[in-house]
C-alpha cells in the first residue's frame, strides 16, 4: 500500500503541534506503507518492536542502497548509536564502564543530590516571576548542566556546543523530498569540530583522575578497554548531545501535558508517589523521540510485505505508542496505566543508553515544577515547536504564574 505524501505530512513543521491524527492515518494505511521515493513507514507497535529486535535491520546509515550525497571522506565513523553489532556492542560496553553497571553501578544514582540541588536553584530563581519560559528558564539549563558535570565539560562553553549540537541534530532529522546536502555537510563539520574540542578537553584531564567521564575515558589503564581518539570523540559527542536534547523535550512535554490535564496535575500534586508511573506514561503519550531510521541488510518479510535490502525504513515510535492494538485507550493520558511497555526509549540493542539518567532528571524536575504549575496557565497553546520531526518538543513554553496574594 502506498501513501505518497504521508511521510512529508508527518514531518511537515505545520503538523508538529499535533501529529497524532496523522499517526492514526499511518496505522490505518497498513503495518507497512511504501512511499513514492522508495522509503517505507511502519507505525504499528508490534511490527516496530519486531524490527527493532531483528538483527537484519541496520542502524548504520552507510548501509543505505544510495549513500547520502555530499559527505567527504573525512566523515567520522558514526557513534555507537548508529552502529551494528559487534562494533556497537564493543563501543557501548566501553562507554558504559564509567557510566553505569557493572563497573560504575552507583554513578548515576549518586547524582540525585546534585540534580535536586540544581533543580531547587532554578526553581528559586523563578519564584517571583509572573511569566516563565519552561524551556529557556528550566528544562534546558537543568540537563545541560547535569551532562556538563557528568562529562567534565565547562558550563561556560555551552553556547559553543549548542551551535554544534543544533547542526548535528538537524542533520539526523528525517526530511523527505528535501535536498539535504548542505545540511548533511554542516552536521558533519559540526561533529568534527565538536569532536576536536572534546578530545582537546579530554587531554587536559589526562593524569588528573577526576570523577567525570572524560577523565575516566582518557585515563583508562587497560589498553584493551581504551577508546581510540576517534572513538572517544564520537562517544563524547553522542553523550553530550543525547544527554540533554531528549531530556529537554521530556521535561517540557511533561509540563505541557500536565497543564493540559489539570485533574491529573492535581492528582500528582496530592500523591507524588505516582510520579515515576507518570513519567513512564509521558514517555508513551508525548515521547521526546518520535521516529528512527533503519536500513534492512536483506529483504525483510513482515506483516505480508517485503521491505527490500538497502531501503530507508522509518519506524514511527510515537505512532506505536498510540497503537490501540497494544494500549487500551491510547489517546488518554493515564499516569496509573499498567503494563506500560512503551517505545519512548526505543527497544532492542539500541535501547537508550541514558534512560536511567533521563528518568531521574524527569522525576526530580517535574516533582519540583508541579507545585508551581498548579497556579499556572499556558500563555500560548499550542506553543511553537522546534523544526525537527525526529525529536519533538516545544521551542518555547511560556506560562503565566499567578502570584500569591
Amino acid at each position: 500500500m502506498t501513501a505518497d505524501t504521508l511521510l512529508e505530512r508527518i514531518t511537515d513543521y505545520a503538523n508538529r503541534p499535533n501529529p497524532y491524527p496523522l499517526y492514526a492515518e499511518l496505522r490505518e494505511a497498513g503495518p507497512v506503507v511504501r512511499q513514492a521515493d522508495g522509503s517505507y513507514l511502519v507505525g504499528t507497535y508490534h511490527e516496530i518492536t519486531a524490527l527493532l529486535h531483528d538483527p537484519r535491520i541496520s542502524a548504520d546509515p552507510r548501509s543505505r542502497a544510495a549513500p547520502a550525497p555530499g559527505l567527504s571522506e573525512e566523515a567520522p565513523q558514526p557513534p555507537f548509536l548508529r552502529l551494528d553489532d559487534p562494533e556497537h556492542h564493543r563501543l557501548r560496553t566501553l562507554a558504559m564502564r564509567p557510566f553505569g553497571p557493572p563497573h560504575s553501578p552507583g554513578r548515576i544514582d549518586a547524582m540525585r543530590g546534585q540534580i535536586t540541588e540544581l533543580t531547587e536553584e532554578l526553581i528559586e530563581a523563578l519564584r517571583d516571576r509572573p511569566r516563565i519560559d519552561i524551556v529557556d528558564d528550566f528544562a534546558y539549563p537543568l540537563p545541560v548542566t547535569v551532562i556538563c558535570r557528568l562529562l567534565g565539560v565547562p558550563r561556560e562553553d555551552e553556547p559553543l556546543f549548542r551551535q554544534w549540537s543544533d547542526a548535528v541534530v538537524a542533520s539526523a532529522d528525517v526530511r523527505p523530498g528535501e535536498d539535504t546536502t548542505e545540511r548533511d555537510r554542516a552536521g558533519q563539520q559540526a561533529r568534527i569540530e565538536m569532536g576536536r574540542y572534546l578530545i582537546d578537553l579530554a587531554e587536559q584531564h589526562r593524569g588528573q583522575h577526576g570523577d567525570d567521564m572524560l577523565s575516566a575515558f582518557i585515563n583508562e589503564p587497560d589498553p584493551a578497554m581504551r577508546l581510540t581518539r576517534g572513538e572517544l570523540a564520537e562517544t563524547a559527542v553522542l553523550l553530550l548531545i543525547a544527554g540533554h536534547e531528549t531530556t529537554v523535550n521530556l521535561i517540557t512535554n511533561g509540563a505541557l501535558t500536565l497543564l493540559r490535564y489539570p485533574d491529573q496535575l492535581d492528582r500528582l500534586r496530592r500523591d507524588p508517589g505516582l510520579l515515576p508511573s507518570a513519567v513512564e506514561e509521558l514517555l508513551r503519550y508525548e515521547p521526546p523521540v518520535h521516529m528512527r531510521e533503519r536500513i534492512p541488510l536483506a529483504d525483510i518479510e513482515i506483516a505480508g510485505f517485503t521491505i527490500p535490502k538497502g531501503a530507508s525504513l522509518v519506524l514511527v515510535l510515537a505512532s506505536g505508542n498510540r497503537d490501540p492494538k497494544r494500549f487500551h485507550e491510547p489517546d488518554r493520558f493515564d499516569p496509573t496505566r499498567p503494563d506500560n511497555q512503551h517505545l519512548g526509549f526505543g527497544s532492542g540493542i539500541h535501547l537508550c543508553y541514558g534512560a536511567p539518567l533521563a528518568r531521574i532528571e524527569a522525576h526530580i524536575a517535574l516533582g519540583a515544577l508541579i507545585p508551581r504549575l498548579g497556579t499556572a496557565t499556558l500563555a500560548q497553546d499550542p506553543p511553537p515547536y522546534r523544526h525537527n520531526a525526529m525529536l519533538r518538543g516545544p521551542r518555547h513554553l511560556p506560562i503565566e504564574v499567578q502570584q500569591p496574594a
